[in-house]
């Protein structure tokens, strides 16, 4: 079978679900083998091999994780060397960046924000708010198709992971931008945002961001990541980077509460593909409830709380 090639998503080896994502889809489509750039790779290897990775290549070079546009030329390498059918990264932007220009290098082509990819290799986006679907290919080259996180199913496929180490001579062009340092933003002990398998989020009828902390409340009785819309992020309510929707972050929790969200196209994109979603509004003709599975009308002052009260007596 032909071999597809996943650049692997981490930070120090703490593999993103993303990544667990196109492995799974790349055993679809082929054979799966994984890019692993950095440090971390002890920690990511057993993961990498239980969602079937069957060769894993590793650059783990500091100068490679330290450079700007080390992972491009390492990819390009990559592609060069073992000819994959095609090459999966996520739509995050360094990802994407280095896509694009190891497909530049490569003579490949590359699709962006893919939501699918059915066999052939061609991709499925969804465009104007999911309003529209488009299906590309690449016509020349080796294709790389930069995946948007949470859009597909992750399934393990546990297999024997052969590592191949990869080192690659940096050019000039790649050293002339450099990580000089980085700082880990504090956590607050809730699930990070775009892997959380609940998400409770506000909107503009929450009315403040002080009224967020009922939100907060929810989804901390329930073990959730807590998201906003882009009216409450824009309104200061909220951190941008907790914004769910085309603009922000794509979420695909098992369990979605929407709570004070009117049901904009922008906010849908991000939010649609979740396996269940409950809405809480009092405008009973907010298009968000078109998505609910479970819907309540009424005053999410008074719902909220309850529903609060409710899951810390059923814990």
């Amino acid at each position: 079978m032909a071999e597809v090639l996943v650049l692997v998503e981490h930070t120090e080896g703490d593999v993103k679900k993303v990544t667990l994502e196109m492995l799974t889809k790349a055993r679809e489509l082929g054979e799966a083998s994984a890019l692993f750039i950095g440090a971390g790779y002890d920690t990511a290897a057993a993961l990498l091999a239980e969602y079937g990775a069957q060769k894993v290549y590793v650059a783990a070079d500091p100068d490679v994780a330290s450079y700007i546009g080390a992972a491009a030329e390492v990819l390009a390498h990559v592609v060069t060397t073992s000819q994959p059918a095609a090459v999966l990264t996520s739509s995050a932007a360094p990802a994407r960046e280095a896509a694009a220009r190891a497909a530049l290098r490569t003579g490949g082509g590359i699709l962006t924000d893919v939501v699918d990819i059915e066999a052939g290799f061609v991709g499925r986006q969804d465009v104007f708010g999911g309003a529209t679907v488009v299906k590309s290919a690449v016509t020349a080259g080796t294709p790389f198709l930069c995946v948007r996180p949470n859009a597909l199913s992750a399934s393990p496929a546990p297999c024997e992971s052969t590592r191949e180490d990869v080192t690659v001579a940096l050019s000039e062009a790649a050293k002339t931008a450099k990580v000089v340092e980085r700082v880990t933003e504090a956590k607050s002990g809730r699930p990070e945002l775009g892997e959380a398998s609940i998400v409770v989020a506000g909107g503009r009828g929450m009315g403040s961001g002080e009224n967020f902390s009922l939100v907060e409340e929810l989804a901390d009785a329930l073990g959730a990541a807590v998201g906003a819309s882009r009216a409450a992020t824009d309104a200061g309510w909220y951190p941008h980077q907790m914004q769910v929707g085309q603009t922000g972050k794509t979420v695909s929790p098992q369990l979605y509460i929407a709570v004070g969200i009117s049901g904009a196209i922008q906010h849908r994109a991000g939010m649609q593909t979740s396996k269940t979603i409950v809405v809480i509004n009092k405008d009973a003709e907010s298009p968000i409830f078109e998505l609910a599975d479970f819907g309540i009308v009424g005053d999410l002052f008074t719902v909220l709380p309850a529903l609060t009260a409710e899951v810390k007596a059923r814990k």
